[in-house]
């Protein structure tokens, strides 16, 4: 009967996470912390594991948790969350703005492109929009064998995210391809002229964990993580001419990718009351996105970057404790997640925007690398992330446990890069959290964490119109988590 309740309860996690759009509290699309108690203390663990999730942050951790299965629940909001464009877009006849001989089809002018092309105008128009889908629902779920004294085995089943948004409302000026030969510009709905626009990254990790004691204080774990993938995007279309492949570029498809990697990690207590640990997560390789090969780069790679974390912890007293991370996550690792946009203007994309215009504006085919889709393709521009966490729990007596955290990173979005980031502005550096453990019985507790992210926005220049307009992306967070363990 307990095998069968915990299938259920697995399957239940599994179908929960899938369902959901993957966004948490965040550090780019990282999960600032995964079990509840973790979370409380600003995600701080590597050192310091207390739960059957211990295998998401630190595998060695499940040599001395013993035998429990962790369940929970995170009600989660990122919003407000959305962007703000001051300026005006260009126009013909004003300045730096001309049209198309329509003797020669040469482009005068419109702006001129960092690469010396003429091109004309790809604006994202004045005024503020926010993202809708405000509330999400995101399960977890975590069981641990211990197989001896020794070891021990766990699985965990969990969800990163922080790429969800849709914009109904904002509009776009771009050129009117149909209109020959002097290719005035139009006002279009939708934040990049094609209506509705908005992605959805939904990631699954089950992640099976392997523990052994050195002795009675050190342990090292690894761990075998399966990763699943669904993609989304809408309202992209307009970007067609800087893609190799257009009709896999937008749509409102789901597509999926699969893949595996390793996590290995080392806890121990190197002198009386203070603890260390270590870990390391591979970079995993990701099946492709089929459906969007023609807007990632490498042909829809979408690959989960590597990340490791150094912990420590240290007794206060006979019933506190403060723990301690240092996280870096390599999103240099993923060329669809770093490079820049800057590929699309400087001529390492060669399309209707930076080649002679003959009889109008012809938006394809692009041809280059540096195309969305391409080799050393287009992408979101993150740069690497090193999180900062601290925290602080303390029992308040046999029954009750109280937990306070905060951490803090640059964001990784800069300022040049705020045009595709619209579509994930995930700009969060400071979380501040708290959490609560209840004992019940013997044998079960309850665990809460809460958790606040501040208004942090980023501003840069559009560079499809020459500066013209200035985009400031933005997004606060704020998530409640409850669990139970047996």
């Amino acid at each position: 009967m307990k095998k069968v309740v915990n299938k259920s309860l697995l399957v239940i996690a599994v179908s929960g996470i899938l369902a959901s759009p993957a966004v948490n509290a965040t550090n780019g699309y990282f999960s600032h912390g995964y079990s509840t108690k973790e979370k409380g203390l600003a995600g701080a663990g590597t050192a310091y594991s207390q739960d059957a999730m211990a295998g998401a942050t630190n595998p060695a951790g499940m040599a001395f948790i013993g035998e429990r299965m962790d369940l929970g629940l995170q009600l989660f909001s990122p919003s407000p969350r959305g962007y703000t464009v001051t300026g005006a877009p260009p126009v013909p006849g004003g300045s730096g703005v001309t049209v198309i001989d329509p003797g020669t089809g040469a482009c005068q002018s419109f702006f001129t492109m960092p690469n010396g092309a003429c091109a004309p105008p790809f604006s994202v128009n004045p005024g503020s929009v926010e993202s809708e889908n405000d509330w999400f629902l995101i399960p977890h779920f975590a069981y641990n064998w211990q197989l001896n004294d020794d070891s021990a085995l766990g699985v965990s089943v969990y969800g990163n995210g922080g790429m969800n948004t849709k914009y109904t409302s904002g509009s776009a000026t771009l050129p009117d391809a149909s209109t020959n030969p002097l290719l005035p510009i139009e006002e279009l709905p939708g934040t990049y002229g094609a209506g509705t626009a908005g992605v959805n990254l939904a990631q699954l990790f089950v992640n099976v964990s392997f523990a052994k004691k050195l002795n009675a204080k050190h342990a090292v774990g690894g761990s075998l993580i399966l990763a699943g993938q669904r993609f989304m995007a809408y309202g992209l279309e307009n970007f067609g001419q800087f893609s190799l492949d257009p009709d896999n570029l937008s749509g409102n498809r789901k597509s999926d990718s699969y893949g595996a990697g390793l996590k290995f990690g080392y806890q121990g207590e190197v002198s009386k009351g203070i603890r260390v640990g270590v870990a390391y997560q591979s970079k995993i390789s990701m099946s492709e996105f089929d459906e969007y090969k023609g807007l990632f780069a490498e042909g829809g790679d979408f690959d989960i970057p590597s990340t490791y974390s150094i912990g420590a912890s240290f007794d206060v007293g006979s019933t506190g404790v403060i723990v301690a991370d240092v996280q870096q996550i390599n999103y240099s690792d993923v060329a669809s997640i770093s490079n820049p946009i800057s590929p699309l203007t400087d001529g390492s994309c060669a399309n209707a925007l930076n080649t002679t215009i003959q009889n109008g504006f012809v938006p394809s085919p692009a041809a280059g690398a540096g195309c969305l889709g391409g080799s050393a393709g287009a992408g979101f521009g993150w740069e690497d992330m090193t999180i900062f966490k601290i925290g602080y729990q303390m029992d308040l007596n046999e029954k009750h446990t109280i937990r306070f955290g905060y951490s803090h990173a640059d964001q990784p979005i800069p300022e040049s890069e705020t045009l595709f980031n619209i579509l994930a502005p995930a700009v969060i550096e400071d979380h501040i959290t708290a959490g609560w453990t209840m004992k019940v019985g013997k044998n079960q507790e309850f665990n809460l964490a809460g958790m606040y992210a501040p208004k942090t926005s980023v501003k840069g220049a559009n560079p499809f119109d020459g500066g013209a307009t200035q985009i400031e992306i933005d997004m606060s967070q704020w998530d409640l988590q409850a669990g139970w363990a047996w």
